[in-house]
């Protein structure tokens, strides 16, 4: 499968009443200097001010979408089948991409790669930096990036993480919180060529969907591994990753 000189990639941004963020998050995507890119917006029928922000760029934006939805991972659906590009990156409503080359640095990594993956930068409720997310989190972004680094959970965060959109499968709604962890799997099951660009991708604010439902994140992400690593394995694997959380809350 041949790459096109400049490949599309399609950025999605999710949001529900997130107008206190998102036009920094728009502001980031609107400001690359690759310029092949079809940004898409799919809001949940937000009762604030996020679609009066929103409009603002109704110009430079392909698509926009206000309704109301079965929640984040149905939009991100909404915005995966509304994308025509070669690539997908999902960028959430109080997330930046990194600064104005990321996208075209990433893309000159590698040639015709299926993923590419770098990191990301955590930031406080202030947009101040609080460190790389492999040293405020026990998880090590990997130099080889495969399916069954994720046995230990989520080791790249899915705003630092391209995907060629025709080896990306739709999220399973039957998880609420960790369905992107299985939508990592399963990609990654499908890609062959994946590519580490060492870039910090994207800035995220801590205390996301998962953080904000900690035990049924535990628990669906335990099912999902399971699932994909077996029972025995992943018992382990559990074990491990608690008490590593342990380790990094003493020290």
């Amino acid at each position: 499968m041949n790459r096109p000189a400049n490949p599309v990639l399609s950025i999605i941004t999710v949001c529900f009443n997130a107008e206190k963020f998102i036009e920094s998050t728009i502001q980031s995507v609107l400001s690359q200097t690759y310029p092949q890119i079809e940004y898409i917006i799919v809001d949940g029928a937000s009762k604030d001010n996020t679609m009066g922000v929103i409009e603002k760029y109704r110009s430079r934006i392909a698509t926009i979408v206000s309704e109301k939805d079965k929640g984040l991972y149905d939009a991100m659906n909404k915005g995966m089948q509304l994308a025509t590009g070669d690539y997908l990156l999902f960028l959430n409503a109080d997330d930046v991409l990194a600064d104005a080359d990321v996208v075209r640095k990433m893309f000159a990594t590698c040639a015709d790669a299926d993923v590419y993956y770098g990191e990301a930068m955590f930031m406080d409720e202030n947009g101040v930096d609080v460190g790389l997310r492999s040293t405020q989190t026990p998880h090590q972004v990997p130099d080889q990036l495969t399916w069954k680094s994720l046995k230990h959970g989520m080791v790249v965060s899915h705003q630092a993480y391209v995907i060629r959109r025709s080896l990306s499968p739709l999220y399973d709604l039957q998880y609420k919180v960790c369905a992107d962890i299985d939508w990592m799997i399963r990609t990654l099951k499908a890609s062959r060529n994946i590519c580490h660009t060492h870039e910090v991708v994207a800035r995220f604010r801590v205390g996301g969907t998962s953080k904000q439902h900690q035990q049924l994140a535990w628990k669906e992400r335990y099912k999902i591994l399971s699932r994909y690593y077996g029972h025995i394995p992943n018992f382990a694997h559990h074990l491990f990753i608690g008490l590593r959380y342990i380790f990094a809350k003493k020290y």
